[in-house]
């Protein structure tokens, strides 16, 4: 339990954003000494953290995760990269130290209640969305978590009547013990994270503790097309509020007649046409119920949802446009970082596409988006990355030829455009992680962006009058 910070020894595993912001509100509540530790050299940290150094109460710890940490510590407090499985753990549970999540102690000190968003596709849409949604009605709302802003900084800055919609990953909810959130929304599960959690038992259990520890003054918002996450209404005490675009729902939120309807259980309201909500694809819809079902339960009116629903244009590396190239259209989805995310990818860009894929396998079967590349109108295959020989080897095996292995992401580029023609797309969704090799999603995105503006470049230099 963390009933008390204060006078307290503290372990922080892992010190990218999530795990700074940590470090940052045990200070504040007045934790007596953190051993910060990454798998970083130490004289990388020293240069990385002078954030935290500034605190004399912290000592850091790079290159290792030894088990001699654990002298003396009354908690730890794990990054959600950091494997369950790490020596140091097994050794912290066998002598009975928590082991907790950094929205754990996020939640401990929050001053507002938490709107906790999961699933495993369109998570940062759909939380991006009920920012926008909550800020046509409430003056100060945060969208923190797994979308890249901890929720520990998150709640350092928040006060009471703000809002808090966190996005929030199976590896964050794997280790809490009493968070809770007051709105609980399942947008959809498939298999992902299988190198993390072992096994689809295990990803979908760590999915489901977002309903855990809600009680009857709660919601719960669930995707009633999805079966397994309609399954999960059995595991709640929550009030209900399912949405779907297939059957008409009392209470929920649904499509009738191409009309997004919320029915409140005692009263239905309309909210906007389908075809007026911004975000493309049959995917985006499913998130657009979804945001409307969680703004319902916090408080907005239906008005405020469409208004929302009609000008968010989505969220970076999502479906994002960046250029059109002598009539070749490139378009972002550096966080499809699954089979299943690419699939929605595909189905919601229109036409003939050149599809650039590949990076770290999670434990992904990827037969199923071979299978699709025909159907969704794909022309070639261009990968790359630690999957690129095992995709095209199931592509070859599904009679899908046209799949070529490149070095780089920047070469990538430049031979889907040679293989594109006027009217084609080239679609960046990997439906793989990144970190074989870039940084994050967002690095790769960016650097498919920039090798875009360079090939534009290079072309209007060609054509330029001016050119000798």
């Amino acid at each position: 339990m963390i009933d008390s910070i204060r006078g307290k020894r503290v372990l922080v595993l892992g010190l990218a954003k999530s795990g700074r912001a940590a470090v940052d509100l045990l200070i504040k509540e007045g934790a007596s000494s953190i051993l910060a530790n990454d798998s970083k050299e130490r004289h990388l940290l020293l240069k990385e953290m002078k954030d935290i150094l500034r605190y004399s109460q912290v000592e850091i710890f790079g290159g290792s995760h030894p088990e001699s940490l654990l002298e003396g510590v009354s908690l730890i407090i794990k990054s959600p990269g950091i494997k369950p499985g790490l020596p140091l753990l097994q050794k912290a549970r066998e002598l009975g130290i928590p082991v907790f999540s950094e929205i754990e102690l996020a939640f401990r000190f929050s001053p507002v209640p938490i709107f906790g968003i999961t699933g495993t596709n369109g998570k940062t849409t759909t939380s991006s969305l009920i920012g926008e949604i909550f800020r046509r009605q409430f003056p100060v709302v945060y969208v923190a978590g797994n979308i890249g802003f901890p929720l520990c900084e998150a709640v350092e800055q928040a006060r009471e009547g703000d809002i808090i919609v966190a996005e929030l990953s199976s590896f964050q909810l794997d280790d809490i013990n009493d968070f809770k959130v007051k709105i609980a929304a399942v947008l959809n599960l498939t298999p992902d994270h299988l190198d993390y959690h072992g096994s689809s038992e295990n990803y979908v259990e760590a999915k489901r503790k977002i309903l855990m520890n809600q009680g009857s003054d709660d919601w719960a918002v669930l995707n009633w097309d999805d079966q397994q996450v309609r399954h999960f209404s059995a595991f709640t005490k929550a009030q209900l509020l399912p949405f779907s675009r297939r059957e008409k729902l009392n209470p929920g939120v649904y499509i009738l007649d191409d009309i997004i309807m919320i029915n409140s259980g005692s009263n239905t309201f309309s909210v906007c046409r389908v075809d007026e909500v911004r975000i493309p694809g049959l995917h985006n819809l499913e998130n657009a119920l979804a945001a409307s079902a969680v703004a319902w339960a916090g408080g907005v009116t239906a008005e405020h949802i469409a208004l929302a629903l009609k000008s968010f244009s989505g969220v970076p590396h999502r479906l994002e446009r960046v250029e059109d190239i002598s009539g070749v259209s490139f378009v972002n989805d550096s966080k499809g970082t699954n089979p299943d995310a690419t699939m929605n990818a595909l189905r919601a860009v229109k036409g003939s596409k050149i599809l650039i894929a590949g990076g770290l396998n999670k434990g992904s079967d990827f037969r199923g988006l071979v299978q699709s590349l025909k159907g969704e109108e794909v022309k070639s295959l261009v990968l790359l990355g630690e999957t690129a020989p095992l995709i095209e080897t199931i592509a070859q095996d599904e009679g899908f030829s046209d799949a070529v292995i490149v070095s780089d992401l920047i070469t990538a580029v430049y031979k889907a455009f040679s293989l594109a023609l006027p009217g084609d797309t080239v679609l960046l969704s990997p439906a793989c992680a990144s970190w074989d090799m870039f940084r994050d999603f967002e690095e790769r995105g960016d650097i498919f962006k920039s090798a875009v503006f360079s090939l534009k470049e290079g072309l209007e230099s060609e054509k330029s009058p001016h050119r000798k």
